[in-house]
C-alpha cells in the first residue's frame, strides 16, 4: 500500500477516490483524461473504464503504458492485474483497422490477419465488403464507409480512418480580420491548440472530430479557426434559430466573410450560399405521409460542402446521424462542452464525427481567466404535509413532477432574487406552468418555446443591456445563448438526471466577468424525493469538472445570508 495515495483500483473496472486527500484534485484531473465519473457523493468519488473513454484517450494520443502509470500514480494498491490488461488489449484495438483510398477503392486494412477474418466473416460487416484482395485487404462499397465504422466499433473495434476527404469547393476566409482587412481578434492559445488539433497539418489523420470545451470558452470560434484552416464552402447545424443567428453575427464580426456569403437556411428563411447555418430542427422536419421522409435533407447535396461543423453535437438527433452516415468523404467538426449523451450513443459520434480531438478541463481554464470562476450551491426545500400525501401514493413519473414544482421553492428564489438584486439573474426550469407561476408572481418575462424568435431575441437584448434584470427560461435557453452579462442563474427544474444539461445550465453563467467577479449557480430541490436524487445524477459532470456543491437546508441557506448582510 502506498500512503497518501487518493484512489483504489478495483479489478472489476471501477475507481474510488478519495475526495478528502491532499491528492485529490491532480488525481481527478488524471482520471478525467481516460475515465467516466459514475457518481460523486460527499465523500468518495467513483470512476469506471470504459472502451470508448479509453479509445479516446489513445484518440487523444495517451498510450496504454500512460494510462497505467497514471493509474499506479494515483492508487494506494496495486493496478490489478487484469485492469491492466484490460487498458492495453483495448486501446491496442484503436487503430488495428485503418481505412484507406486508393485509386477510387475504398480498402479496409490491418495487421492482424485474425482480425481481418473476423470482420469478414461477421453478419454484421459482410453486407459491405465488395471484393477480398489476395492479400487479405477487404475493398469496402463507396457508400459504406459510415455504416462499415458503426459495425466494427460495435463489434469493439474502432477503426482509424486514414481515406481522406472531397475536396470541397474553396472558400478563402481569415478569422480575426474584418471585411475591410482590419485586423480585430485572434484566436487564445487553448483555442489555437483545439484547431490544430483537429486539422493535424491537413493530413488524413486530421478532419474529423470533437472539440470539447466549456460554455464560455469559445466553441463558435474556434470553428470559425477550423473554417480558416479548411479553406472551404461550410454547413453549419445549431440547436435553434437563435443560435444559428448569433453563428451568422459571430461569423459577420470575426472573419471577412460578407453578408451575401453567409446564409440562413431555417423554417422562416431557406437561403444556401457559400457558408450555410441550420439547424437540427428543419433537418429533421418531416411532413405527415410525405415524400422524402424528411425533405430538408438534401441541403446536404446544395453545395460541394468541404467541411459539416456540428454545434452542440451531443445533442445531434438520429436521422442526422443517419444522413452523417453517408458524409464521411468531408470533413466533420463537433463542438460541445460534454460528450455525455443521455441517450447512450456516445460510440455514434465517435465512429460518425469522429474520437475527441481536444479537451480542456473546465478548472484549468478558469485558473487562467479566460472562464469565470463559479460558486455552486443546492438548497434543499421541504415538501408541505399536503404535497407529501400526494408525493406518497403518486407513481414515479409523478412523483418527479411534484417535488419538482414545490410551491415552497417560490419562497426561497424571492429570497435569492433579493440577495441579488443588482444582479443579471436567470431563474431557470423545466415546467412551463412552474414557469407561468414565477414569471406572474416576479412580473419578469418568462421565455419558453412557444415564444416568437422576434421576441426572444428582442428579450435577450434587453437582458445584455441591462434593462431587464430578471429573466425566467426554460429549456430553450440551455444551449447556444449569449448571455454573456448573466451572473446568477438559479435552477427551480431539470430534465430529471440529464447530466449535460446541468452543464449546460452553468455554461450560461461563465464567460468572464468584470474585475473576475464570480458566477453563482443556484439549485433549489427538494428534500430527500426524487429531485434530489435526480439533482445528485446531474450534478456529475460538473463535479468531475472540479466544481463543489454547498449544501443548504433552506432555513439554514436565509439566517447565513441575514447574517451575512448584517456584517456588510
Amino acid at each position: 500500500m502506498v500512503k497518501g495515495t487518493p484512489a483504489v483500483v478495483q479489478s472489476d473496472g471501477t475507481i474510488l477516490l478519495e475526495v478528502d486527500n491532499p491528492a485529490f484534485e491532480e488525481a481527478r484531473d488524471s482520471l478525467m483524461r481516460f475515465s467516466d465519473l459514475v457518481k460523486s457523493p460527499e465523500y468518495i468519488h467513483t470512476y469506471r473504464l470504459s472502451p470508448l473513454s479509453l479509445w479516446n484517450a489513445a484518440s487523444c494520443g495517451l498510450t496504454s503504458e500512460e494510462v497505467i502509470e497514471a493509474l499506479s500514480a494515483v492508487s494506494k494498491y496495486e493496478v490489478p492485474s487484469n485492469i491492466k490488461a484490460f487498458i492495453a488489449d483495448t486501446m491496442g484495438k484503436y487503430g488495428v483497422l485503418t481505412l484507406h483510398s486508393e485509386e477510387d477503392r475504398l480498402l479496409l486494412r490491418s495487421k492482424d490477419v485474425f482480425v481481418l477474418e473476423e470482420v469478414k466473416r461477421s453478419d454484421k460487416t459482410a453486407p459491405f465488403i465488395e471484393e477480398i484482395l489476395s492479400d487479405g485487404t477487404l475493398v469496402i462499397r463507396q457508400n459504406a464507409r459510415g455504416p462499415l465504422k458503426q459495425a466494427l466499433i460495435k463489434m469493439g473495434y474502432p477503426c482509424e480512418d486514414l481515406a481522406g476527404y472531397k475536396a470541397g469547393d474553396p472558400l478563402p476566409i481569415r478569422f480575426g480580420y474584418t471585411s475591410n482587412g482590419e485586423r480585430k481578434y485572434s484566436l487564445r492559445p487553448y483555442q489555437k491548440a483545439a484547431c490544430e488539433a483537429f486539422w493535424a497539418g491537413g493530413s488524413a489523420r486530421g478532419g474529423s472530430g470533437v472539440i470539447v470545451l466549456p460554455c464560455g470558452a469559445g466553441k463558435t470560434i474556434v470553428g470559425m479557426g477550423v473554417m480558416e484552416k479548411v479553406g472551404m464552402q461550410t454547413l453549419i447545424l445549431t440547436t435553434n434559430v437563435v443560435a444559428l443567428r448569433q453563428w451568422i453575427s459571430e461569423l459577420l464580426d470575426k472573419t471577412d466573410l460578407s453578408p451575401d456569403m453567409v446564409k440562413e437556411y431555417s423554417g422562416e428563411c431557406k437561403e444556401i450560399g457559400p457558408v450555410t447555418v441550420s439547424t437540427y430542427q428543419i433537418l429533421t422536419y418531416r411532413k405527415r405521409g410525405g415524400k422524402p421522409e424528411y425533405p430538408h435533407f438534401e441541403l446536404f447535396d446544395k453545395r460541394n460542402w468541404g467541411l459539416i461543423i456540428y454545434d452542440e453535437v451531443h445533442l445531434l438527433p438520429a436521422p442526422v446521424f443517419r444522413i452523417t452516415a453517408d458524409l464521411q468523404a468531408r470533413r466533420r467538426l463537433g463542438l460541445t462542452a460534454t460528450l455525455v449523451r443521455e441517450d447512450g450513443r456516445e460510440d455514434e459520434v465517435f465512429s460518425l464525427i469522429g474520437p475527441k480531438k481536444f479537451d480542456k478541463p473546465w478548472k484549468e481554464l478558469e485558473e487562467q481567466n479566460w472562464i469565470a470562476q463559479a460558486l455552486c450551491h443546492e438548497i434543499r426545500v421541504d415538501l408541505s404535509s399536503e404535497d407529501r400525501l400526494e408525493y406518497a401514493v403518486a407513481d414515479e413519473r409523478d412523483k418527479y413532477r411534484i417535488a419538482a414544482t414545490n410551491p415552497r421553492k417560490l419562497e426561497i428564489l424571492k429570497h435569492i432574487l433579493k440577495r441579488h438584486q443588482d444582479d443579471q439573474v436567470l431563474v431557470i426550469g423545466q415546467y412551463l406552468d412552474q414557469l407561468e407561476g414565477i414569471s406572474t408572481e416576479l412580473g419578469a418575462p418568462l421565455l419558453c418555446g412557444q415564444t416568437p424568435n422576434a421576441e426572444r431575441e428582442a428579450l435577450y437584448q434587453a437582458f445584455k443591456e441591462g434593462r431587464l434584470k430578471t429573466l425566467v427560461v426554460s429549456k430553450v435557453a440551455n444551449f447556444a445563448v449569449d448571455l454573456p452579462d448573466a451572473s446568477v442563474a438559479i435552477q427551480v427544474s431539470g430534465t430529471f438526471g440529464s447530466r449535460q444539461e446541468e452543464a449546460q445550465r452553468l455554461g450560461r453563467l461563465l464567460r468572464p466577468k468584470p474585475q473576475g467577479d464570480c458566477a453563482v449557480f443556484y439549485s433549489l430541490v427538494t428534500r430527500n424525493t426524487k429531485d434530489q436524487e435526480f439533482s445528485q445524477k446531474r450534478q456529475l459532470f460538473l463535479t468531475e469538472q472540479g466544481y463543489k456543491y454547498t449544501i443548504w437546508e433552506a432555513q439554514h441557506f436565509i439566517e447565513a445570508d441575514a447574517r451575512e448582510m448584517n456584517t456588510r
